[in-house]
């Protein structure tokens, strides 16, 4: 049977996937659980119920492996795709003489071309659903480039680029594509880092992941191009627009 309430996600089996995947699914959407750890999506399936989702296995820096996940989907969703949520991501703090090369060209794989295979995957089943969304996670630092996270950074500005545009080109099959910027989240991807940043320790790891998971909620029925979590970075955000001079002296004091 065709569903249009529905949501493909990726970084399903923790964290905000997680979360997003429990809220979607008690308002009633089916929700599709995708991640590498199986383990974790088995967990959240259960908690949900496997007849309101569906899951399975996904590499987001492969073609073949996102085909397989999109069609996975599509065969318990009638080829219906409600919402992309990308929410699988990565991040390595630490200077770029601390990171390694890999890591680096790692998390610009799965922060980037991992959006943008899931973008190509999905796009079929977006363009048959009624007023479908894409979501994805963008940052913080997507505002100014963030000391100790330079490529992180630099993949979130790119996120960014991505939703302004698609934004606009993806409204004429009627699909409406938005980001999430927030600062920090209480997830195991900061609480795990070895190095913490400057701006972790003035800013702190204040949001929770049900937090994201609700603003994911607004951003599929509401049409903003940018959500941005919180008063202070909503502040910080009007302070760059007015007064850009300031940015870069900000930045360096939040990063000592």
């Amino acid at each position: 049977m065709a569903n249009a309430k529905s949501i493909f996600i990726t970084g399903a089996a923790s964290g905000i996937g997680r979360e997003t995947a429990l809220l979607f699914a008690s308002k009633g959407w089916f929700t599709g659980l995708y991640d590498l750890n199986e383990s974790g999506l088995k967990e959240v399936s259960e908690l949900i119920g496997e007849d309101k989702c569906c899951y399975s296995t996904l590499d987001v820096t492969s073609s073949d492996s996102y085909k397989a996940a999109v069609a996975h989907f599509s065969e318990h969703t009638g080829g219906m795709m409600g919402a992309l949520f990308n929410c699988a991501g990565i991040m390595y703090m630490g200077s770029v003489d601390e990171v390694t090369l890999e890591e680096q060209l790692r998390t610009m794989r799965i922060n980037v071309e991992g959006i943008i295979i899931g973008l190509y995957a999905s796009l079929p089943l977006l363009k048959k659903t009624p007023r479908a969304t894409v979501i994805s996670m963008s940052s913080a630092s997507a505002m100014y480039g963030v000391p100790d996270l330079a490529v992180y950074s630099a993949s979130k500005f790119a996120v960014r680029g991505l939703t302004e545009a698609l934004n606009i080109e993806l409204e004429r099959h009627n699909i409406h594509v938005t980001d999430i910027m927030p600062l920090y989240v209480k997830t195991n991807m900061i609480s795990s880092q070895k190095h913490k940043a400057g701006t972790l320790d003035k800013m702190g790891a204040n949001l929770a992941p049900n937090q994201i998971a609700e603003v994911a909620w607004r951003a599929v029925h509401q049409k903003k191009v940018h959500w941005v979590p919180t008063l202070k970075l909503k502040t910080l955000k009007l302070l760059s627009r007015y007064l850009p001079f300031v940015e870069r002296p900000v930045m360096k004091i939040l990063s000592r």
